[in-house]
């Protein structure tokens, strides 16, 4: 079957059965890799990309549900403005990452922010509920997130949250 979707702004044509996995897709004929397969039951968040506008697990959505749909990978997502201030965050704070899961992590960074520009406490851990990483200090990452918000405030709006 001949399916057509957006990936990372281009139309690309995937060809090939109905019930294959975007992870699978993704890394088996496109080539990339950021998503990692990790519990293939969508509960650790490792696969993460933005499918449709939203943080979802690579590893459940089946071919089928992408036909003319918009699928955001960390790769491409790695193009953008909002990465590099994302990364820049994590950096900062020293949030030590083994990098399997730091997609998943990133993904959702953009994901609660478009959403919600300045997050509480506990949006963030809401925000990261899908994301079930042992190396990340949480509080670090409250902190990273906070630091993003303000300079993703600061440059669309020249002021502070």
């Amino acid at each position: 079957m001949t399916i057509n979707f957006i990936l990372n702004g281009e139309d690309v044509v995937f060809q090939g059965e109905t019930g294959v996995r975007l992870i699978d897709i993704l890394r088996g004929h496109f080539g990339l890799f950021g998503s990692k397969p990790g519990c293939l039951a969508g509960q650790c968040g490792a696969c993460s990309v933005i499918f449709n506008g939203q943080v979802s697990p690579a590893c459940l959505i089946p071919a089928f549900k992408i036909r003319g749909r918009e699928v955001i990978t960390i790769e491409g997502f790695s193009q953008t403005i909002e990465y590099q201030e994302i990364i820049a965050a994590f950096i900062d704070e020293h949030l030590g990452n083994c990098g399997y899961c730091e997609a998943g992590k990133v993904l959702c960074t953009e994901a609660l922010l478009d959403k919600i520009p300045a997050p509480t406490k506990e949006e963030i851990l809401m925000g990261f509920s899908g994301i079930k990483c042992r190396c990340t200090n949480v509080e670090r990452l409250i902190k990273a997130v906070n630091s993003i918000a303000v300079t993703r405030s600061r440059r669309l709006y020249g002021r502070s949250s």
